[in-house]
C-alpha cells in the first residue's frame, strides 16, 4: 500500500498505528460483533470508549479535576458563537470581549462574537499581514471585560504563542484547534480551551472543550441547549447523540500519544521537526518564511517561492515524490507545510531534502 507524507492543515494526518488498530477492529470491536459506528452512543461498549478517551486526555494534558472534559460539534467555527453564548451572562448586558488579533482564524472569531456582545480588539498584528504575535505589554484590555480570547497557534499565517499571557482574573480563553497536545501547557492558566479534532486528534466531526467549573452555568438564554455547556457536561457530552467514531479515534490517538511517552515526548520531536524546517528556511534566498522566530508555529510552516512562478512545478514535482497537500491557503498563496504529531520526522526530513533538490534545479 503506497502511504504519502500527507502535509495537509486539516482535517491532517493521523498516526499509521492508529489507523491500522481502526482498521483492524472496524468490523468487530473488541468481540463485541459490532463496528464503532454501529454501536448505540448509551451501550456498554461505546461508553467505556468515551470514558476512557476522557481519562487519556485529562492524563496526558494534566487536566485538574475542577474543569469538565466535553466532546461537542460544529468545529471551532461553531465555537465562536458556542464561547460567548456561555460567556457574557457573566456579566452585565452588554458585554465586552476582548480579542488578540493574530490571524484569519483570529479574524473569524471576532466576526461572530460581534453578534453577541461589544469587541475590543486589544492587539492586532494584521497591519503587518498577521506575521507576529503582539507583545503582552502592547496590549489594551478591558479591565471588566467577560473574557479575552486568543488563537494559540494560526495555521494560515504561521504565527504561534510560544507562551500563556497573564491576563489578571479575566477568564482566558484559547482555540487551539492546531497545537493542542503538540506542547506542555498549564491547563490552570485557561478558563476555557476548545479544539477542532481534525488536525493533531482524529478526523474531523469531534470538537474538544476544557471548561472550568466555575465557567459553566451562566449561558445566555438564547443559547441552544445542546450549545450550553453545563447541560452537556450534566450530560456527561451525550445531551445528543456524540460523533461517536470521531471519538473513538480521538480515543486511539491519545493512546497512541501516551505511548510514545505523552505530550512532552511529542513536543521533543515537534521541535526537532520545526528546526529542520527553519534552519533550512534561513540559509536561503529561493524560499522565503516572514514571521519572525519568536513566533514561528511549529505546527504550520508557510514559504513562498521567490519566483512564484514555480509553484505549479513545485506542487508537480512534490506530489511525485510522495509530499502532498503542500499548497497554501487560498487567500495568501504560497506553500505551507502542516508538521502535526503525527507527521513522522522523516517525513519533514524528506521535504527539506526535496526543496534543497528543488532549489538546486532551478535557482
Amino acid at each position: 500500500m503506497k502511504r504519502v507524507y500527507n502535509f495537509s492543515p486539516g482535517p491532517a494526518a493521523i498516526a499509521q498505528e492508529v489507523l491500522q488498530q481502526a482498521k483492524d477492529e472496524m468490523t468487530d470491536w473488541r468481540g463485541s460483533g459490532l463496528s464503532v459506528m454501529e454501536m448505540s452512543h448509551r451501550g456498554r461498549e461505546f461508553t467505556e470508549i468515551l470514558a476512557t478517551a476522557k481519562a487519556d486526555l485529562r492524563e496526558l494534558m494534566a487536566i485538574p479535576d475542577n474543569y469538565k472534559i466535553l466532546f461537542m460539534q460544529g468545529g471551532a467555527i461553531a465555537e465562536n458563537a458556542i464561547v460567548p453564548l456561555n460567556l457574557i451572562g457573566r456579566k452585565p448586558q452588554p458585554a465586552t470581549i476582548d480579542f488578540i488579533n493574530t490571524g484569519h482564524w483570529s479574524v473569524k472569531s471576532i466576526e461572530e462574537a460581534h453578534k453577541y456582545a461589544n469587541v475590543n480588539i486589544a492587539a492586532s498584528s494584521e497591519a503587518a499581514n498577521f506575521t507576529y504575535v503582539p507583545a503582552r505589554d502592547m496590549w489594551n484590555l478591558t479591565p471588566d471585560a467577560a473574557y479575552v480570547h486568543i488563537c494559540t497557534n494560526e495555521t494560515i499565517g504561521g504565527v504561534e504563542f510560544d507562551y500563556t499571557p497573564d491576563v489578571g482574573d479575566v477568564p482566558l480563553v484559547a482555540d487551539m484547534s492546531s497545537n493542542i497536545l503538540s506542547r506542555d501547557i498549564d491547563v490552570s492558566k485557561y478558563a476555557v480551551i476548545y479544539a477542532g479534532a481534525q488536525k493533531n486528534i482524529g478526523p474531523a466531526g469531534v470538537t474538544i472543550v476544557i471548561v472550568r467549573d466555575d465557567i459553566l452555568g451562566h449561558a445566555s438564554p438564547i443559547c441552544p441547549s445542546a450549545f450550553d455547556w453545563k447541560m452537556v457536561a450534566e450530560h456527561d457530552s451525550m445531551f445528543n447523540t456524540p460523533p461517536t467514531f470521531p471519538i473513538y479515534i480521538a480515543g486511539l490517538t491519545f493512546q497512541w500519544m501516551k505511548r510514545q511517552g505523552g505530550v512532552a515526548a511529542m513536543e521533543k520531536v515537534n521541535v526537532a521537526k520545526a528546526k529542520l524546517m527553519y534552519d533550512y528556511l534561513d540559509t536561503t534566498g529561493f524560499y522565503i518564511n516572514s514571521v519572525p522566530a519568536a513566533n514561528r508555529s511549529r505546527m504550520n510552516v508557510p514559504f513562498f517561492l521567490k519566483d512564484e512562478s514555480l509553484n505549479e512545478k513545485f506542487i508537480a514535482e512534490a506530489d511525485a515524490n510522495n509530499l502532498v497537500q503542500l499548497k497554501g491557503h487560498s487567500s495568501v498563496g504560497g506553500m505551507r507545510a502542516s508538521i502535526y504529531n503525527a507527521m513522522p520526522i522523516e517525513g519533514v526530513q524528506a521535504l527539506v531534502a526535496f526543496m534543497k533538490e528543488f532549489e538546486k534545479k532551478n535557482g
